[in-house]
């Protein structure tokens, strides 16, 4: 294929919004779309090349192999090496636990895999996972596994009919990314399917050429609408929008025409479209040239620097670096990339056949060494690893972490506080289980007999859905029926609602709106405070900074609760960040005892469960008075806890 220059400064347009959304600059609220941009064009060129070598008769699947492993391998050895060394001197014990795993992971290409099973790609600690970024990579190398097979198949064997090979299955992978979108948005997020009509649209684009049209002016205004296209991904679209699915057609169409409106027209006279010009200006033609290097360093650099800080980071420090990655991006492109594609005697087949297998090899014994060391604890030996007081959350019968059956719910074992003539169903995901340890503490203030009914991932809304959790449906349908037979009189909705905004509330609305015709007084609590890491680790930076109080900045949306607030009509709305934060923070510990309020990032501890339960949760001494009278008034004996008649289904109190 000819050189053109207009597909490195798109290379460039790529990869900048990439590197300051990570950094922060909320002005490019959808700069991960640059990433999308990054498959359209691999699936452009290397579809491109393998046509070539296929209409040269040179087509071989170890040719192909050796092109990409010179292309990718060198310089994603070197950043691993990098953060590796760097990993050993700043992370702690369970931290270097887990880059060891990403770096075998990333070796391997398979880190899209990893992190879809650990991380989410805009959780609040994806941050601190310095080889996070590698995911794309993955994606693109799996690609690789049947696209040169695919291509030769469809050019041997099916008379070159590329769209009618190709586009059913863009198509079937963006019916399923819209539908993952709702489902299974991480998966969506993450792996190869959902992802493989981007990379196919570059393909057809190459393999079915459109023919140029002769007319400037639609040139003209197809390089405009593209531009369009991408720069609305970058501002319109955020990490709460739905993605990929719809909101993936933005970048990945705007590149499509920038690509199309950048082809040679035959016999055209005058310049190229403005916008194919503009794409050729040389400061992003040469971006565009470091873009590989930039996208694999400038994530360990935002890493480690969140690491080492674990707050917000100000502009100076941004600008820093900024100016680090790409000064590290161009020592890489030049001395490690250019090298690997130049001709010479090390970059001949067998020499780079034996050099990846021995890289991903040594990779693979540096991150064995990490796990099987366990982080190598004796790095750090002033960090606190003390077990934090969490409490019994029954997990396995009240609180379902996906590997029990439903039906082992319990309501007799999962009645939490007891003796009290109203009950009250505590109903959500491990952001309502949380609450559990503090109850027995605050029992005569609460006055309730408090049922936990709580599944992990698994929020308190009826229409939720996913692949991740196929059970939750009807565990939350199930709970219908609990209120019904159980007399439940109040219903505490809970959960990690920055983790469902994604998806929006509505789900939460209806499913007030159901309780509230079953005659049940219904209260939401909204967000609790989440830090960037767990707070064993705050109170150790904490300590080195010298920092004498224990309030920390939180690491989420801070309005996530204002998001939540209009959907919560006809149900009483309990903010947490109102009692447990000021314009400082929030407090990690308490600041007598020094005793942790959580055991993690932001579930609470057994000191923090009962803090917040005395802070914010409704009382219902009231309601727990009038049936008390309603049931002497009725000649009942004294209120009984919910529990199971044998063989009769549930016994309700004081009948």
């Amino acid at each position: 294929m000819n050189y053109r220059r207009d597909i490195d400064g798109l290379r460039a347009i790529a990869v900048l919004p990439v590197v300051l959304f990570h950094f922060g600059v909320s002005a490019i609220p959808g700069g991960f779309t640059g990433v999308d941009i990054f498959f359209v064009i691999s699936g452009y060129l290397i579809s491109g090349s393998l046509l070539d070598d296929l209409e040269r008769g040179q087509f071989s699947i170890g040719r192909f192999y050796w092109r990409r492993a010179r292309r990718i391998l060198p310089a994603l050895t070197f950043v691993i090496v990098l953060a590796s060394i760097a990993a050993w001197f700043i992370l702690l014990p369970t931290d270097l636990h887990e880059f060891s795993l990403s770096v075998i992971a990333a070796s391997t290409f398979w880190s899209n895999i990893y992190f879809w099973k650990t991380t989410n790609y805009f959780s609040i600690d994806a941050a601190l996972r310095p080889l996070l970024h590698t995911w794309s990579l993955s994606v693109e190398e799996q690609y690789y596994i049947f696209a040169p097979i695919l291509v030769y198949l469809i050019y041997r064997y099916a008379s070159k009919r590329w769209l009618t090979i190709l586009l059913p299955i863009a198509i079937g992978s963006f019916a399923v990314a819209v539908m993952a979108t709702t489902l299974a948005p991480t998966a969506g997020f993450y792996l190869l399917p959902t992802r493989v009509w981007e990379l196919a649209l570059g393909a057809m684009l190459m393999l079915k050429r459109p023919p140029a049209l002769a007319s400037r002016l639609a040139m003209e205004l197809i390089g405009l609408a593209g531009f369009v296209l991408v720069a609305a991904g970058f501002l319109t679209i955020s990490e709460s929008d739905p993605f990929p699915g719809y909101n993936a057609l933005l970048p990945c169409v705007g590149t499509a025409l920038l690509i199309y409106a950048g082809t040679d027209r035959a016999g055209a006279k005058g310049p190229a479209p403005i916008a194919t010009r503009v794409l050729r200006f040389a400061p992003l033609v040469w971006v565009g040239l470091i873009s590989y290097s930039l996208y694999l360093v400038h994530w360990p650099i935002n890493s480690f620097v969140h690491y080492l800080s674990l707050r917000a980071i100000g502009v100076p420090t941004i600008v820093a670096m900024t100016v680090g990655s790409f000064a590290l991006a161009t020592f890489s492109w030049k001395y490690v990339e250019q090298p690997f594609r130049q001709k010479r005697a090390f970059t001949a087949p067998l020499p780079i056949f034996a050099f990846s297998a021995t890289a991903i090899a040594l990779l693979c014994v540096v991150g064995l060494t990490g796990v099987l060391g366990n982080g190598f604890p004796q790095r750090f030996p002033d960090f606190s690893t003390e077990r934090i007081r969490v409490g019994d959350w029954r997990n396995g019968v009240c609180f379902n972490e996906g590997g029990t059956r439903i039906e082992t719910w319990n309501l007799a074992d999962c009645t939490r506080t007891e003796g009290f003539a109203t009950n009250v169903l505590l109903w959500g995901d491990s952001f309502a289980a949380h609450y559990v340890s503090g109850l027995e503490a605050n029992a005569q203030k609460v006055q309730a007999n408090v049922i936990q009914y709580t599944y992990a991932g698994c929020p308190p809304d009826l229409s939720y859905f996913s692949y991740a959790r196929p059970a939750c449906t009807r565990f939350n349908e199930r709970a219908l029926s609990i209120i019904r037979d159980a007399n439940i009189q109040a219903v505490i909705l809970s959960g990690r609602w920055s983790d469902y905004q994604i998806r929006g509330f509505d789900g939460l609305q209806k499913t007030i709106d159901r309780l509230r015709e079953m005659g049940v007084k219904v209260y939401v609590i909204g967000q609790s405070p989440e830090f960037v890491a767990d707070v064993q680790k705050i109170a150790f930076f904490a300590t080195r900074e010298h920092a004498t109080n224990t309030s920390w900045p939180m690491a989420m949306d801070p309005d996530i609760n204002k998001r939540v607030l209009p959907f919560v009509k006809g149900a009483d709305f309990i903010d947490p960040l109102a009692y447990l934060c000021d314009a400082a923070g929030c407090s990690y510990a308490d600041a007598g005892t020094r005793q942790f309020l959580y055991f993690d990032y932001g579930h609470f501890s057994t000191a923090g469960a009962a803090l917040a339960i005395s802070k914010y949760w409704p009382s219902f001494a009231a309601s727990n008075e009038v049936a008390k009278a309603k049931g002497q008034s009725a000649g009942h004996g004294p209120a009984e806890p919910p529990q199971l008649a044998t063989g009769a289904g549930l016994r309700l109190p004081g009948g």
